[in-house]
């Protein structure tokens, strides 16, 4: 049997996960089937649960590589900026559009909630760094809690997320986010 480099390992996992988010996107958590995986990522059952067990795993893989990705957009320039992102370039975040699954996998499995929160803790982090940064400068309100103001900005997300992910009008989100940033600032 050859040895695999562990260069082409990478790729080979980056490839599954770049197809795999294709799929989700695709068909959603319950229709990204082992079939449809292998289709999307041109490699086999045995190459992806290689490399990440299972379809919740591969799943959450790709949960804790966009919770990273948006940490470093956060840490530089703040969650808002995520979302302006989100606008942008909706291509990165489509395979969000399995939010509303998530969702109902989050109220009804505490193995995933867990799993999921976990992946997301570094997201979280950085949002929760990012706020004290700016009240320590003196650029937040102090009239209100981080943890309020983390859990406004997380919530604002997720509904931002649902609405991008059903389809609706993205016309006034622009300017949706400049209120929202305007409402967390101190003025």
């Amino acid at each position: 049997m050859p040895v695999v480099s562990s260069v082409e390992l990478s790729s080979r996992r980056q490839e599954i996960l770049d197809g795999a988010r294709r799929c989700f996107a695709e068909h959603g958590y319950e229709g990204a089937t082992v079939r449809r995986l292998e289709e999307a990522t041109g490699k086999s059952r045995g190459a992806i649960f290689h490399h990440f067990g299972d379809k919740e795993n591969l799943f959450l893989a790709l949960a804790r590589e966009d919770a990273a990705r948006m940490a470093e957009v956060v840490a530089d320039n703040g969650l808002v900026e995520v979302m302006h992102d989100m606008l942008a370039h909706p291509e990165r975040y489509d395979w969000l559009s399995t939010r509303l699954e998530i969702s109902k996998m989050l109220r009804t499995d505490p193995s995933f909630r867990a799993r999921w929160q976990e992946h997301q803790q570094v997201l979280d982090d950085a949002v929760r760094a990012r706020l004290r940064g700016n009240l320590s400068k003196g650029g937040l309100r102090n009239d209100v809690e981080v943890d309020v103001l983390h859990t406004y900005l997380e919530t604002v997300l997720d509904g931002f997320i649902t609405r991008i992910a059903s389809g609706a009008s993205t016309k006034d989100l622009s300017a949706v986010l400049h209120l929202v940033e305007d409402s967390v600032r101190k003025h």
